[in-house]
């Protein structure tokens, strides 16, 4: 054996330890969400039996989980969108201006998104019943955008700090306007940062439990909600909870699955200033 190859070896063996165990919570409440409830807790854990789907049907079909999933879209791709759309904008001015001001209103950001939930929730809660949003999408929008804008800011701002000034400099002196160079020229380039702060900001607003378990009731529940009404604190109902588990956690692995290369190209390219 080469003196170099135990080194690799245990890294690799380290590296597989470490992802079998942190798959393992995954596996088994797939597994949970296939059997039968008097199977999901027996003891010993049975290992082979008759999977079946009628978690997933009773969920979808017969509990309204589909419309809760609707909700979860909706909110959750209207926050990225504009959340993208304010942080690229933001994030590029910062980017270029080197005044005082600049920074002050990054720190200023970065205390807003460091304050907890509770110190916002219930201004927005009075908000929304004196404007007569409350239980809305467009009231979720608002408030998950503005939690999350200054996040998206931050990192937004670090990838436009990786490219150089000149590029749209170039760009302006063939006739470009500043905003048509930064469209055409700049865009383009940090495109795996614009992927990776979209990803980052997705699963914020998916993962989100707080707010709308606060400001909806029934017409604009998202999944994080829905899931905790579907029979968690009785064990006769908890492969349902399992199913729907799986069912929300299986978007974000195909999403992190097809984009996985772009991420890595982002958060490499977000690392290095240049």
């Amino acid at each position: 054996m080469k003196p170099r190859a135990a080194p690799v070896l245990a890294a690799w063996a380290f590296l597989l330890v470490f992802a079998a165990y942190s798959a393992f919570p995954f596996v088994w409440t797939l597994l949970t969400s296939l059997k039968q409830p008097v199977d999901a807790f027996a003891l010993p854990p049975v290992w082979v039996f008759e999977p079946t789907f009628a978690h997933y049907a009773e969920l979808w079909l017969d509990r309204g989980f589909g419309t809760y999933f609707l909700n979860t879209a909706i909110v959750t791709a209207g926050t990225v969108v504009i959340s993208i759309s304010i942080g690229a904008v933001a994030g590029y001015a910062l980017a270029r201006y080197r005044g005082a001001i600049g920074f002050w209103l990054l720190i200023l950001a970065l205390v807003f998104r460091a304050l907890p939930r509770m110190a916002v929730l219930l201004p927005f809660y009075q908000i929304s019943r004196a404007l007569g949003l409350f239980d809305t999408h467009a009231l979720l929008i608002m408030v998950l955008v503005s939690i999350n804008q200054p996040f998206t800011i931050w990192m937004m701002r670090s990838f436009f700090m990786t490219i150089p000034a000149e590029i749209e400099e170039a760009a302006m002196v063939d006739g470009c306007t500043r905003l048509g160079a930064f469209l055409r020229a700049i865009v383009p380039v940090m495109w795996p940062g614009v992927i990776t702060t979209s990803l980052f900001t997705f699963l914020l607003a998916y993962n989100e439990f707080l707010m709308p378990l606060i400001l909806t009731a029934t017409k604009a529940q998202t999944l994080p909600v829905a899931i905790s009404q579907f029979g968690a604190e009785d064990i006769r109902f908890w492969s349902l909870s399992a199913a729907g588990a799986i069912s929300i956690t299986l978007p974000i692995v195909v999403l992190i699955l097809l984009f996985q290369g772009r991420i890595v190209s982002g958060l490499v390219q977000g690392a290095v200033k240049g």
